[in-house]
């Protein structure tokens, strides 16, 4: 069983930075790839970025390529979400999501996190 928990959305302006963090616990988070994706009010949910499970590949979505950086520290259990020149078309609540085979790029994805807010305004 893997619990993720995720912290650092909040409120920037258009142009402004974030970090996500999403935080798992359990002692096999190095055997699964990892994902953020977002929804917005009114829209499906979307993937967002991906990581392998030893962080050597990373996938981004059109959207946000360039913009946003996928990392992951597997000793501290831990995968972050580093948004940049964020747009108000980025604001929408924030999920990570684990996977425990295939490429973390779709799911299905075995655990979710509760999800964080991410506001920008322009």
């Amino acid at each position: 069983q893997v619990q993720l928990v995720e912290s650092g959305g909040g409120l920037v302006q258009a142009g402004g930075s974030l970090r996500l963090s999403c935080a798992a616990s359990g002692r096999t988070f190095s055997s699964y790839g990892m994902a953020w994706l977002r929804q917005a009010p009114g829209k499906e949910r979307e993937f967002v970025a991906a990581i392998s499970r030893g962080g050597g590949a990373t996938y981004y979505a059109d959207s946000v390529k360039g913009r946003f950086t996928i990392s992951r520290d597997n000793a501290k259990n831990t995968v972050y979400l580093q948004m940049n020149s964020l747009k108000p078309e980025d604001t929408a609540v924030y999920y990570c999501a684990a996977k425990g085979y295939g490429i973390a790029t779709a799911g299905p994805y075995d655990y979710w996190g509760q999800g964080t807010q991410v506001t920008v305004s322009s």
